[in-house]
């Protein structure tokens, strides 16, 4: 579960509704090169960031991805296909399409695997920028599947101990259906924070947490402005976090082919002419093909019911995963979707590029 509450909402410099910013993050794609497709699918990952309170993997991910569209970096127009098929298992090369609309083909072939046998995976190779990795777990839910989605990305995170990048942020999430409400979604970077946080928290101009960021020498630091590597998740006992990171690794880059981490060309290099060539990994299981589905859907409710009802410590509050997010997201519909400054003008100048009416 992503700690929404951490993330400071404010300066907020507007509000807009899910509905027009989609339809502008559609039409900035398109007029940057982008198919329909790949506009739909990379406006729907955006939108599910920017709905549950991912900021940092919502909508202000736009104006990078129409300038590797429009760079070459993303094909704008790719041609997906199965390169590898077998039994249960296959393998997407994603054409350096968007990471998006690979994550979601993937899925999609995984979900019509899974109904036939019962369990479908598939590696993606030859794809760009994840984006939330939660929006895939959840596109398995959606269709009555335990979905499960992983990436790895550029070095931005030190290892326990470590004085230098090595893993990237590499989410994991996954997601169960619960009968009459929303999933349990559980979405996580490996490293205490994603990379996109510290640039919305620049942006906002607030301090970081404690001990989520390192300067380049690898010494703790709160001024996002001087963080140049992330933290690994756990704190003192961050080697978990680095575990479970080289657990996405492995299945994102060594069972795709698809460089490591530290092989990898930076998100934020300038270069927008060369395609990264980033690997992930999805996986959608049939509840119903371990035992009876009336079973699992009685015991996946009591479960999440009996979470909800633990005790909580004074002041607290205990949540499922997902909680969080789906109430950000109703608070949201009701209130439109906060953006930043940064954000804004961004927005206003792709707007004007790109002869697009503004979202606000």
């Amino acid at each position: 579960m992503i700690d929404t509450a951490s993330i400071p909402e404010g300066p907020v410099e507007l509000r807009a509704g899910s509905e027009r910013l989609a339809r502008f993050c559609r039409e900035v794609l398109a007029a940057a090169g982008a198919d329909a497709a790949s506009a739909e699918a990379a406006a729907r990952a955006m939108l599910h960031g920017s709905r549950l309170g991912v900021d940092s993997h919502g909508v202000r991910l736009l104006p990078h991805y129409a300038a590797a569209i429009a760079g070459g970096r993303v094909n704008g127009r790719p041609a997906m296909r199965l390169v590898r098929e077998w039994g249960a298992v296959a393998t997407l090369d994603a054409d350096d399409g968007h990471g998006a609309l690979a994550a979601y083909t993937a899925m999609d072939h995984a979900v019509r695997i899974a109904e036939a046998m019962g369990i479908g995976a598939v590696a993606i190779t030859r794809s760009s920028h994840f984006g939330p990795a939660g929006a895939y777990a959840l596109a398995a839910a959606e269709q009555g599947m335990l979905g499960l989605a992983t990436c790895n990305a550029d070095s931005l995170v030190r290892l326990h101990d470590g004085a230098a990048r090595f893993h990237g942020t590499n989410p994991i999430a996954c997601a169960m259906p619960v009968a009459g409400e929303e999933p349990w979604l559980l979405d996580m970077a490996t490293s205490a924070i994603p990379y996109n946080r510290v640039k919305l928290y620049r942006s906002l101009g607030r301090e970081l947490p404690e001990g989520v960021a390192s300067t380049v020498a690898g010494e703790d630091t709160v001024d996002a402005s001087r963080a140049e590597m992330l933290a690994p998740l756990g704190g003192a006992f961050g080697y978990k976090g680095a575990g479970l990171a080289g657990l996405a690794e492995i299945f994102s880059a060594v069972l795709t082919g698809a460089g490591l981490s530290f092989e990898l060309q930076p998100m934020n290099d300038p270069d927008m002419s060369r395609p990264r060539g980033l690997g992930a990994f999805v996986m959608a299981l049939r509840p119903d093909a371990f035992i009876e589905g009336d079973k699992v859907a009685a015991r996946m409710r009591r479960y999440r019911d009996a979470l909800r009802a633990s005790p909580a410590r004074p002041g607290g509050r205990v949540m499922a995963p997902g909680d969080r997010e789906w109430d950000e997201a109703h608070r949201r519909d009701r209130l439109g979707i906060p953006l930043d400054p940064d954000t804004v003008a961004a927005f206003r100048s792709l707007a004007e590029r790109y002869a697009v009416n503004l979202p606000f």
